[in-house]
């Protein structure tokens, strides 16, 4: 006890409250060094991340649009641009649908039914479709901006167009999809076909060239000219 009650005497001492303050005052300093220090880093990395998700939507916003461009003209596409714009087309959905942001799927889903509408359009107006792909444009630029005011309209469309998909016209409409997807598959077949049997057609024989006309080659053997013929006229006597 004797060590607790020199502390105290220490503690209460007039000539300790100088020691006491100034020990006060540089804990209270450490801690509120270091608490402005952890929000100088919070903030900094929050806007770092918020900085590189505006990014990635930015990318997966600028291919969608892009592959819209191409949707609007499907039709003009040879079968292999087709695969190659259908993959574009599902690397950006993924990379959509991975953003950490709430409602990419529904933006996703919206976008995957816009394109497969501009892709079934492309058979009926072909490149009068500018009107549509800038609003399918001015729609993602929107929900890359405000992810949330855009998700409640996306929503709203994607229950209006189920309500839709369900009516008997529907199945008329994929039907005509299949078979504009048949007849341009057949047009690009039979002009490879074409193509095919034009390469392995044989070339014509070349036609006999005159001998008179034939060029003049070094060591090639030429005609041999008979020589002068001899006057064998009698001779009047």
């Amino acid at each position: 006890m004797q060590w607790w009650n020199a502390f105290t005497e220490w503690l209460f001492d007039p000539e300790t409250l100088p020691v006491l303050f100034t020990a006060g005052v540089l804990v209270l300093a450490v801690l509120a060094s270091g608490l402005l220090a952890a929000w100088i880093a919070r903030s900094a990395v929050r806007g770092l991340v918020t900085r590189q998700e505006r990014e990635l939507r930015s990318s997966a916003v600028a291919a969608l649009v892009d592959a819209a461009t191409e949707a609007s003209v499907w039709n003009s596409l040879t079968p292999q641009e087709q695969v190659l714009s259908d993959r574009a087309v599902g690397l950006a959905d993924v990379r959509l649908r991975l953003l950490p942001v709430k409602g990419a799927d529904v933006a996703a889903n919206w976008a995957s039914h816009q394109l497969h509408e501009l892709k079934r359009a492309s058979a009926t107006f072909g490149y009068q479709l500018d009107p549509a792909v800038g609003e399918f444009r001015d729609r993602m630029v929107a929900w890359q901006r405000h992810p949330g005011r855009m998700r409640r309209q996306f929503q709203a469309d994607l229950e209006r167009w189920r309500t839709q998909d369900t009516t008997p016209e529907q199945a008329m409409v994929d039907q005509q999809d299949e078979w504009v997807a048949r007849q341009h598959h057949e047009r690009y077949a039979d002009t490879q076909a074409g193509q095919a049997t034009d390469a392995t057609e044989p070339a014509p024989p070349a036609a006999d060239t005159p001998a008179e006309e034939r060029p003049f080659s070094v060591g090639a053997p030429q005609p041999r000219q008979d020589a002068t013929p001899t006057d064998t006229t009698p001779v009047s006597r």
